[in-house]
């Protein structure tokens, strides 16, 4: 029996990928084993969404190589459907497996077994060839289980290599999507992220109906998930706000198990900049979308992805983007520094912001994030929450997420684990989370 080691990097959608092609091999006879554990064959799943993703895959190799020298290495994901030439010439790599072919992991690479001339072998077709749909989700890597519903993107946003990486928007059925979601209940699992490239475009199925034709929508998934009596929570991981219709922020408002969290991408607060980058909306849909959730669920937590640096941006631009920002009643930011990735139309947009300028503005956002986040979470103080607690122990504390997301630390007591509780929220510790107390003994029961 051959050990077997994963490595991810990136999103969410690839840890759920990663897990479904773990089950597969152990399906196959492989023992799957921690990375440290001198396997036989190391997997590494990719990301590129910027320059250090790619420096963190030859990183990953690198230790690969100082674990077990005669280790099978076979590198996977978006880097690996980019840059597979690239990949190839890296010391100690085996194989590369491109987006058509990675889910045809044991079949293509029989038994991972090294080439004696020691060059890898490329497995890499065209994207327009990755059209299958695979269906994926996480399992035992940690409380939430990630299950992906959709993958890739026809949305040609200037700074953006994921369409070329995952090639277009294709989904899972609705049937499917519940199945899955049974099955996972069935593990005991609480929570689920719904997580894909580009979830709102869920309904796109791959070999059904005219090219491009939706079979169904993101809002008719949801509706059917609120109605599984086996998970307790459901969370979108991110949602695009053209996509975020008034229609499924009031469901959410109203629903038996989806959170009141929702991560909306903006990128920027300024129209010009938005225009640049190929974003389908302007910064005044954003602001309604944002208003229209605080609304309905005034304690919901809003997380925020945007961009600094991206070409075109001036210093006034930028400015544009921190004031909108600041005057938002969002929780939290993901601040990305743009940085340049070969074959995207942001190559060709002047001018160029200098790297100086691209960590100051960083800097200043992550600032304000803190300063955002600390708000939102002195708001919650006093309330109560249901808290679904984690495996995450630290000094005798134990780390769990409220419905609205927010990090909570309680006295450690392994019943709690994987269990969701009522909790009263009395203030936060000198970590910035929030510590709790039981306020009901029993768990929580969802109908």
């Amino acid at each position: 029996m051959k050990k077997i080691a994963f490595y991810t990097l990136g999103c969410k959608l690839n840890f759920s990928e990663t897990s479904t092609l773990a089950r597969m091999l152990e399906q196959k006879g492989y023992e799957r084993v921690e990375f440290n554990q001198k396997p036989d064959v190391f997997i590494i799943n990719t990301c590129s969404v910027t320059d250090n993703a790619d420096k963190k895959c030859r990183k990953i190799v690198r230790e690969a190589q100082h674990i077990n020298a005669d280790g099978y290495v076979a590198i996977l994901g978006c880097y690996a459907q980019l840059k597979p030439e690239e990949i190839a010439t890296i010391p100690g790599v085996d194989a590369v497996l491109g987006a058509a072919e990675k889910f045809r992991l044991a079949e293509l690479l029989d038994g991972f077994v090294k080439a004696p001339h020691g060059k890898a072998v490329v497995y890499n077709s065209p994207i327009q060839e990755a059209v299958d749909y695979h269906a994926s989700y996480s399992l035992n890597d940690r409380t939430r289980t990630f299950l992906k519903v959709q993958d890739g993107c026809d949305y040609p946003c200037a700074y953006c290599t994921i369409p070329l990486a995952r090639g277009s928007s294709r989904s899972d059925t609705i049937a499917n999507v519940v199945r899955a979601a049974r099955e996972i209940a069935e593990r005991g699992v609480k929570e689920i992220v719904l997580t894909g490239v580009n979830i709102g475009d869920f309904g796109l199925h791959p070999h059904t109906g005219p090219a491009g034709s939706r079979q169904e929508t993101f809002y008719q998934l949801i509706q059917a998930l609120d109605e599984e009596d086996g998970i307790e929570r459901f969370r979108i991981s991110s949602i695009e706000p053209n996509l975020l219709t008034d229609e499924i922020i009031a469901f959410v408002a109203r629903s038996k198990r989806f959170a009141p969290h929702f991560h909306v991408p903006l990128q920027s607060g300024s129209n010009t900049v938005l225009g640049l980058m190929r974003r389908r909306y302007k910064r005044e849909l954003y602001a309604e979308r944002v208003a229209k959730i605080k609304e309905l669920m005034p304690h919901a937590c809003i997380g925020v992805d945007v961009i600094v640096g991206h070409p075109g941006e001036t210093d006034d631009a930028f400015l544009e983007t921190y004031q909108f920002l600041n005057e938002l009643p969002v929780s939290y930011l993901h601040v990305f520094t743009y940085s340049e990735r070969p074959n995207t139309h942001a190559l060709a947009i002047k001018p160029v912001v200098a790297s100086s300028k691209r960590a100051e503005r960083s800097k200043m956002l992550h600032i304000l994030s803190d300063k955002k986040k600390r708000f939102f979470y002195e708001q919650q103080v006093g309330r109560e929450a249901t808290v679904l607690f984690e495996e995450d122990v630290e000094n005798g504390q134990m780390l769990g997420f409220t419905e609205n997301y927010v990090r909570v630390t309680a006295v450690y007591d392994p019943l709690l684990i994987n269990e969701t509780k009522r909790v009263a929220m009395t203030g936060l510790n000198a970590a910035g989370l929030m510590e709790v107390t039981e306020s009901d003994l029993q768990p929580v029961h969802f109908h």
